[in-house]
């Protein structure tokens, strides 16, 4: 019962904590009636950062559950290992999460852009060169 006790209030403090993000994520400039997206790079922008927050929000909720399962091991081997696991899972989780946001990041800056929307706004377009004349 203190698993099921557990996991469910794992559950509802990631979503007490993670629902306020979602209204506070800038969603870009909102013009008229065509919708709240300037263009389709601050909509993956914003995704984007949504999934990194939500993910971060996990790997810390998992790193205190290790921590708390480690506190109340009692000093059983097994127990105790089964939470120096979690621990171990979450801050490789943790360094894989930063790991490919600074790999993004870094990408981007190499190309020459400073965001991910600001791939989709200074793209030039395709010319068609078959309508050409010469």
């Amino acid at each position: 019962m203190s698993k099921k006790l557990a996991a469910l209030s794992v559950s509802a403090t990631a979503f007490l904590l993670t629902s306020p993000m979602a209204f506070a994520i800038e969603v870009g400039d909102i013009k008229g009636s065509k919708g709240f997206a300037a263009n389709i790079g601050s909509i993956i922008s914003t995704v984007l950062s949504f999934i990194m927050a939500i993910a971060a929000l996990l790997v810390f909720m998992y790193l205190i559950w290790g921590g708390i399962q480690w506190i109340t091991s009692g000093g059983d081997k097994g127990k105790t290992e089964e939470a120096r696991n979690k621990i171990t899972a979450a801050v490789i989780g943790l360094i894989v999460l930063a790991a490919s946001y600074a790999i993004l990041q870094i990408g981007l800056n190499v190309l020459g852009f400073g965001s991910i929307s600001e791939t989709f706004t200074n793209v030039n377009p395709i010319q068609d060169t078959q309508n050409i004349s010469l």
